[in-house]
């Protein structure tokens, strides 16, 4: 067994990611996306990375777990009360994280180093890691101008019609050295795309400077999982934004996403049908169950994948004694 890479982000990829560690402990990195970060009354939300935080660590509630469980309001009831006109609720809990990560960036601490010191206070094996200590943000291109993303999504609640995405700061972020330090990893064994938006999730990670060629130069598997099944999407817009955007809304479509990227792709087991054509376009297939209801799912989820990339590395080294 050897290290794993997981880019991830949302509800979804954090469940994947919990079956990774379930299975590989502190052997998975798992690099989360940043570019939907804000400052809400001067704190840094780190929404990704929370969810992240609050799913390895084992507090997410299991009713929303981009907060963590027990969560109540009394905090964003006074500032209703005094006048607060902001329209996010954000629970009591959920405030910490932004408190103390707001204290230690302005006391220049890099974000990827305020992130593992949360997983050590959370119990936490696995590393969680920032996609760069740099800000980058994704702006959503609509029918009515570029706005970014957390407003998208929380003041605009994702009407809009989307022609588009860029990710500000990318092309000049630098990928962590604690990020670096896992994709060198000698026993690296597996990258893994978890299941989220790959518009406003996983593609401002790949956006990173040097990111993309770096997947591809450590020669080890890439496989990337569906957060499509059937013709939707399970949680968030990424149906919608893939209909505004002229493109159908399928698992095929996400495996399009990332062409040229990804030796693999698991589908879910609805849209086996939709195998073959996947593989026409040179993207190994896999059939598996992806919805993760129970703790239990991520990790049958996670062994699939990690069984997928111990048959391509196999299938590799056959080939070349060959």
């Amino acid at each position: 067994m050897g290290t794993v890479v997981a880019l991830s982000g949302q509800v979804g990829g954090a469940k994947l990611a919990e079956g990774l560690r379930r299975l590989r402990g502190k052997d998975l990195a798992v690099i989360v996306n940043t570019g939907d970060d804000h400052e809400v009354f001067g704190l840094a939300f780190s929404p990704d990375i929370d969810t992240m935080l609050y799913t390895l660590g084992g507090i997410a509630s299991p009713a929303a777990g981009w907060e963590p469980t027990g969560e109540t309001y009394v905090l964003h009831d006074m500032l209703h009360r005094l006048g607060s006109e902001h329209r996010v609720r954000v629970g009591d809990r959920s405030f910490a994280l932004p408190l103390l990560r707001t204290e230690a960036l302005r006391q220049e601490c890099p974000l990827s180093q305020v992130t593992l010191g949360f997983c050590k206070k959370l119990g936490i094996d696995a590393r969680v890691l920032p996609m760069s200590n740099d800000p980058v943000r994704t702006v959503v291109l609509t029918a009515d101008g570029e706005v970014s993303y957390h407003e998208y999504l929380t003041v605009l609640e994702c009407e809009p019609v989307v022609k588009g995405f860029l990710y500000a700061g990318a092309d000049v972020a630098r990928i962590p050295d604690e990020v670096l330090e896992a994709m060198y990893a000698p026993d690296l064994e597996a990258i893994v795309l978890c299941p989220a938006n790959p518009y406003h999730t996983i593609q401002p990670i790949l956006a990173v400077q040097g990111m993309r060629e770096l997947l591809r130069e450590r020669g080890v598997p890439v496989i990337a999982v569906s957060p499509i099944v059937g013709d939707r999407a399970l949680k968030g817009a990424a149906g919608k934004m893939m209909q505004e955007l002229g493109h159908e809304v399928s698992a095929r479509r996400v495996a399009l996403e990332y062409y040229r990227l990804i030796d693999a792709f698991v589908i879910d087991s609805t849209d086996e049908a939709a195998a073959e054509g996947i593989r026409s376009c040179g993207i190994e297939v896999a059939v598996a169950p992806t919805i993760m209801r129970t703790a239990d799912d991520g990790i049958a989820l996670a062994q699939a994948v990690l069984d997928l990339a111990q048959q391509l590395r196999a299938r590799k080294e056959t080939e070349h004694s060959a």
